[in-house]
């Protein structure tokens, strides 16, 4: 079997937890043999994952361009997977007219609308932000975001409370969607004993890409009004902020006097979680699933978060393993118990071993996923009879798509000529 994936950007899994997701959707079709390749418009960072390593070939690709018509047709991929609804705009029309027997699946990797609904709201309120008006929520964006989830046949979602709000509000069927969390191996006991002790740790740490809005903004926020708090009760603690890409205004606030530290890109995000005591995530937006707290939860460090950052994170059977505040005061007052209370904190770390463990295995959801792919492939003409919404928006959207993508092609060969 074939899967070709179209990348928005190529899997950077040191970089963002993006990132790594991607990379464990094309492991688990690497694990059941399929042959993968990856594609992407976008240029190759320095810190892009060795795909060919993984048995995984690479092929650059332009927007706008027919060269990607030959290339597709030439592949005749079983699959092909959209990394984000904006590549499935791009490619969609291409992919359905050359291999119209490929099953499309999009990966939304977080609710993006949501994401950008509840920071236009968080914007005006400079509060934790969940629920958005509907006049907010119902934008341009939403609009492309859930046209493209109702002309692909699978839309993989991240998170069931995104999956809640597309059923409920939005009304997409659910046999569109698939639950694919962070698919992760588990931490046994013997990796968790490994870890180092409670008393061996030091300081707080934030980590997330700073090119990522939510991951910036948290950063704000516990400069401004969160850690003067927990310096006053904690006059020798330090936080260490990692993150990739750190631009220059973040640089520019490392106050080392104040305890607060920059320290920008770390070679390996786990063992600079591995060496903190607490983890902090004060996200007052954002959506899907909040990789540095599934990170935190693998490497035993106890988190404090707000309700943005707990969405999603846990089930009937496990609940969320830590403090969640949503105010400053009420979010220094629980990092600075969690720091200093030792059974309040070996209570949050077992806790979280067992929820990444369960909620996160990479062989449930691996086989979950391509059971549900190979159901599809078999029943792929009847499905997409029962999507007449989909096969109306293809009718309709993907012509204007393709006619500007043509347009820029013809404009483009022109202006080159």
């Amino acid at each position: 079997m074939n899967l070709l994936a179209i990348g928005y950007v190529w899997p950077e899994p040191a970089s963002s937890a993006a990132g790594y997701r991607m990379l464990a959707l094309l492991d688990c079709f690497r694990r059941h043999h399929w042959n993968v390749t990856v594609t992407s418009p976008a240029e190759k960072s320095i810190h892009r994952a060795d795909l060919p390593a993984r048995g995984i070939r690479e092929q650059s690709i332009a927007l706008n361009c027919s060269s990607f018509d030959s290339f597709v047709r030439e592949a005749q991929p079983d699959v092909v997977l959209f990394d984000r609804f904006m590549m499935e705009e791009q490619f969609g029309w291409r992919v359905e007219k050359h291999c119209p027997l490929a099953l499309r699946i999009l990966d939304t990797e977080d609710l993006s609308c949501l994401r950008h609904a509840r920071h236009a709201a968080a914007k005006l309120s400079g509060e934790v932000t969940t629920d958005v008006a509907p006049e907010r929520l119902f934008s341009d964006h939403a609009k492309r975001e859930v046209a493209a989830i109702l002309r692909s046949d699978l839309t993989l979602m991240i998170s069931r409370a995104e999956i809640e709000l597309l059923t409920s509000t939005f009304k997409v069927d659910p046999s569109l969607l698939h639950y694919t969390p962070f698919m992760l191996e588990p931490v046994d006991t013997e990796q968790q004993t490994q870890l180092p002790q409670r008393d061996q740790r030091n300081h707080f740490i934030a980590i997330g890409n700073f090119r990522h809005a939510p991951n910036w903004d948290a950063v704000l926020w516990l400069q401004q009004a969160i850690w003067p708090l927990i310096r006053r009760q904690l006059p020798e603690a330090e936080l260490h902020i990692y993150g990739a890409y750190p631009p220059p205004k973040a640089t520019a606030i490392d106050t080392p006097r104040q305890g607060f530290r920059i320290k920008g890109w770390a070679e390996s995000a786990s063992e600079v979680m591995k060496q903190a005591r607490v983890n902090l995530a004060p996200l007052r937006f954002g959506a899907g699933l909040k990789g540095k707290l599934v990170d935190a939860l693998a490497c035993g460090t106890p988190s404090v978060t707000t309700s943005i950052g707990a969405e999603g994170m846990n089930d009937e059977h496990c609940t969320w393993p830590g403090p969640i505040a949503d105010t400053p005061e009420a979010f220094a007052d629980a990092a600075a118990e969690l720091y200093q209370d030792p059974e309040l904190w070996l209570q949050c770390q077992q806790q979280g071993f067992r929820l990444h463990n369960r909620h996160f295995a990479f062989e449930s959801h691996a086989d979950a996923l391509t059971a549900r792919v190979a159901t599809l492939r078999q029943t792929l003409s009847q499905h997409r009879l029962n999507n007449f919404t989909g096969a109306m928006l293809r009718h309709h959207t993907m012509k204007s798509t393709q006619y500007m993508a043509q347009w820029i092609e013809a404009k483009n060969r022109h202006k080159n000529d």
